[in-house]
């Protein structure tokens, strides 16, 4: 059976509440003004960060629809007898993507597009540039690195400076577990001769055939043994 509770006892625990109930009260006059400062900052946060993200939402937003027009007019003119014209009409949208749109997560997928533009167009300093600028934005990204240190290879191979694409080439093919070490091979493969060196381009091509059996690639590496 539950204790009876004294008189004496109830006005005790009702002065305690009272007296906390006080001190509540009490408190809050004592920090009215920094309370109110405290929610006006709350709700300005609040209403910046909201802000934010639905600018970042649009930015997204546009300069996705952006990259997309630039992309398509990219792939819609991928044939053989692509003018300089169409391709200085997708690298002026996918620039404008950049420009126009730099916060955005499209924004870092055109650097290599023109990148790859800049190529085409013989302007390997400029491809480079642009190369360079996606490899800061992909840093720690190992599959992006990869296929940007290709790309970078590919045009200092193009623009002469053997020395520099046997450097990147180099490093793929040093690491076991890339997953473009076959392709890297190849391509080291090919400027090792370029560079006078075919004694390391055909270890390349013995060290190509024990590893990748079934590679599609084997048959033209043995015959080039």
């Amino acid at each position: 059976m539950a204790k009876k509770l004294t008189r004496k006892e109830l006005l005790k625990e009702t002065d305690e509440f009272l007296t906390l109930s006080n001190r509540a009260v009490m408190f809050f006059n004592a920090h009215l003004r920094g309370l109110k400062y405290c929610g006006i900052a709350i709700a300005v946060i609040v209403a910046g960060y909201l802000a934010v993200y639905g600018y970042m939402r649009h930015i997204n937003k546009s300069g996705q629809e952006a990259y997309n027009m630039a992309y398509d007019t990219l792939t819609d003119n991928l044939e053989p007898d692509v003018t300089p014209e169409k391709l200085k009409k997708a690298e002026e949208l996918f620039e404008r993507v950049i420009d126009e749109y730099g916060m955005s997560k499209a924004a870092r997928l055109a650097l290599p597009q023109v990148g790859h533009i800049k190529f085409v167009e013989k302007k390997y300093d400029d491809a480079i540039l642009f190369y360079d600028k996606f490899a800061a934005e992909v840093s720690g990204d190992k599959e992006y690195e990869t296929l940007t240190s290709l790309a970078l290879a590919g045009c200092y191979e193009a623009k002469g400076n053997v020395k520099k694409a046997i450097l990147l080439l180099s490093s793929i093919v040093d690491a076991p577990d890339n997953l473009f070490r076959e392709t890297a091979m190849l391509s080291l493969e090919r400027v090792y001769r370029i560079d006078n060196q075919p004694e390391k381009a055909n270890e390349i091509l013995k060290k190509f055939v024990q590893e990748y059996k079934t590679s599609p690639f084997l048959p033209m590496a043995k015959a080039r043994l």
